[in-house]
């Protein structure tokens, strides 16, 4: 079988007219016909002409769906290959498959819709005055403080499966505005739990409390979206 090295490989990459190839633990296949591999990209994440081995392990199937390709080579073993998954990682997917599925994108929706309300309710409150509106907001503001220790637990975890914790632009900007959006709710329930009555009537006080409410909004729409940048990028022309 012909013999590829990385950059060999790289040239396969299924663009321009060229195949489609992937490599998997030291084999090379060819993935032209595939319809999931049009254009050279794997549901707009994975990219042909490399060595898809640790992406593969934390794919939600398995290692078989290859064998209905043709092996067409095999990977030349050089020292800048990709760094393998951690051990406890590798062992935690085999225990409990269903992880493969990967909890991130499930639990991120609910400091997402939570983080939101608290907003949305706290408006609703001001425009009418009633008060079970910013009792909400406040039920909410306690959910999404909650639920964002979960998405970024769990961000964390995709974000070495899927990226092997590469440092990348999206991830890190990620990173930065959920801890400061955390503290921000933080600091928010503990001057509301501290003070129930802090919108009624309105103050000075109050004018401050809505600085770190309102701003959630925002917060929650850059972690979105360039959460959605990396499951959905922006192919430039």
């Amino acid at each position: 079988m012909k013999e590829f090295t990385l950059k060999t490989l790289a040239e396969n990459n299924g663009k321009n007219g060229k195949p489609t190839y992937i490599a998997h633990e030291g084999k090379v296949y060819d993935v032209s016909e595939s319809k999931l591999w049009k254009s050279g990209t794997h549901m707009k994440r994975h990219k042909a002409g490399n060595d898809l081995t640790t992406d593969i392990q934390a794919a939600p199937h398995q290692t078989d769906v290859l064998e209905k390709y043709p092996q067409i080579g095999i990977l030349k073993n050089e020292e800048d290959t990709q760094m393998p998954m951690p051990e406890f990682l590798s062992r935690l997917l085999k225990r409990f498959p269903m992880l493969r599925r990967h909890p991130h994108p499930m639990t991120v929706h609910f400091p997402i819709v939570f983080m939101f309300s608290v907003t949305v309710f706290t408006i609703l409150f001001l425009m009418t005055g009633i008060h079970s509106f910013e009792t909400t907001a406040f039920h909410c503001l306690g959910a999404g403080m909650l639920f964002s220790v979960v998405a970024i637990a769990t961000g964390w975890y995709t974000w070495w499966l899927n990226y092997q914790a590469t440092p990348l632009k999206a991830v890190t900007i990620k990173k930065k505005v959920s801890i400061i959006m955390l503290a921000t709710a933080t600091i928010a329930f503990i001057v509301r739990a501290a003070v129930p009555d802090i919108l009624y009537p309105f103050s000075g006080t109050s004018f401050f409390y809505l600085i770190p409410v309102l701003s959630l909004f925002p917060f929650v729409t850059v972690i979105g979206w360039y959460g959605a940048s990396l499951t959905f990028p922006i192919e430039k022309e």
